[in-house]
């Protein structure tokens, strides 16, 4: 097993908007961190999965507005990010080992009822969840991401080129690009996980684990999903596109669309970037109405 980090727990002292207790299970001798909250015992629970270079924090402005729903609301952060684990050596991530992290996740904590919120890299893993285990999941709330068949988008391919130009990549700053409103302290909640940049294998890693051409790890499970969204599917979906994504933005997340049997016209944020999830309340709270889970 590859050496490991873990953040100090005083980096994440001030998180703003964001009290809730940590708490941790383990994956292969790596200790997964996850946020749980609302009733155990609650009908529906909503599973939020980030992505790269995020972590649980982006979910901050949506889980008041579920566990006000009476959700309960369980949101992991990937080893490699937050307060899970960090591998020293890149070749430690995979898009197998991700995914496979995730369903022992669902699987030890026994979710059930799952309305699965995606982005980014949370969907490039997320959406290939519920084929394997389709009695777990009942709905989808899915923003700016995508299925990694192989077939990369020149945005794409210009971000990960950038990403390989920064081996240690200022994370809050890149948040603050997406979103100008975003606090100096919110920014500091997005570097709290990385210390320095030995910390940030996983960030090094990600863009060039996306799938870049039809026999790369991860195509062929994605195009098996693709077929499960279009074909059996039977839960009930919604969508947000955050409009100022030059990545994953309106043409990525329309050619998504066409895939998801059933899925409504999109929710359209014309002032949101990729993380979609800075302009979140409004959005968790227009999918609750869209699935008759009534809001307080």
């Amino acid at each position: 097993m590859a050496s490991t980090l873990r953040t100090p727990d005083d980096r994440f002292a001030a998180t703003p908007g964001f009290a809730w207790a940590p708490h941790y299970l383990d994956h292969k001798g790596q200790r997964v961190h996850f946020i749980d909250e609302g009733a155990r015992d609650a009908s529906v629970t909503a599973l939020c999965l980030h992505g790269n270079p995020s972590w649980s924090y982006l979910y901050r402005h949506m889980i008041p507005v579920f566990t006000a729903a009476g959700l309960r609301v369980v949101a992991p952060d990937l080893i490699g990010f937050g307060r899970s684990d960090k591998p020293l050596e890149e070749s430690a991530h995979s898009f197998d080992f991700h995914r496979d992290m995730l369903l022992s996740f669902i699987e030890q904590l026994d979710l059930k009822n799952i309305l699965l919120v995606c982005q980014d890299w949370g969907g490039l893993f997320g959406l290939t969840l519920p084929m394997a285990m389709p009695e777990r999941f009942t709905r989808l709330l899915v923003m700016n991401t995508g299925l990694g068949m192989g077939d990369l988008t020149d945005g794409f391919r210009q971000w990960r080129s950038y990403s390989n130009s920064q081996p240690d990549m200022a994370v809050g700053k890149l948040f603050k690009r997406g979103k100008p409103a975003l606090s100096d302290a919110e920014m500091a909640a997005y570097d709290a996980p990385f210390p320095d940049a030995t910390y940030k294998a996983a960030l090094r890693a990600f863009p060039n684990l996306v799938p870049d051409g039809a026999e790369a790890p991860g195509a062929a499970l994605s195009r098996e999903a693709a077929a499960f969204w279009r074909d059996r599917w039977q839960g009930d979906s919604f969508m947000a596109i955050g409009m100022q994504d030059p990545v994953l933005g309106p043409p990525a997340m329309r050619a998504l669309h066409k895939i998801i049997r059933n899925c409504p016209p999109p929710l359209e944020v014309p002032e949101g970037g990729h993380f979609v999830q800075e302009w979140g309340a409004p959005i968790a709270g227009a999918a609750l109405a869209h699935f008759n889970l009534k809001s307080d």
